[in-house]
């Protein structure tokens, strides 16, 4: 499994990077804030959701602290996308949120 940092993320951001962010989170979670422009599937509707996912497109997926989105990766990349987790998650995540 691929894994970015959450500086490595601000940083791209920053630069303007287009990222397509996927936050596995639940919605009241992402409630609370989440990273600009991240597109929010709970972890428990991905299965359900991934069909709008690209293949050809790199995600990077987060969620609290890296688990879920650990386990959104795996399964991802079981279906053939291209995708990389955010180590540490929100938790590690000091960039602006909406």
């Amino acid at each position: 499994m691929n894994e970015v940092t959450a500086k490595e993320i601000e940083v791209k951001l920053s630069a303007e990077q287009s990222l397509n962010i996927i936050d596995v989170r639940e919605v009241d979670e992402v409630a609370e804030g989440k990273i600009p422009g991240a597109i929010n599937i709970p972890l428990g509707l991905l299965e359900f959701r991934m069909n709008e996912l690209d293949k050809h497109a790199e995600y990077t997926m987060v969620c609290r602290s890296g688990g879920r989105s650990g386990q959104a990766t795996k399964f991802l990349e079981s279906y053939g996308y291209n995708v990389v987790n955010m180590a540490g998650g929100m938790l590690a995540w000091e960039g602006p949120t909406e």
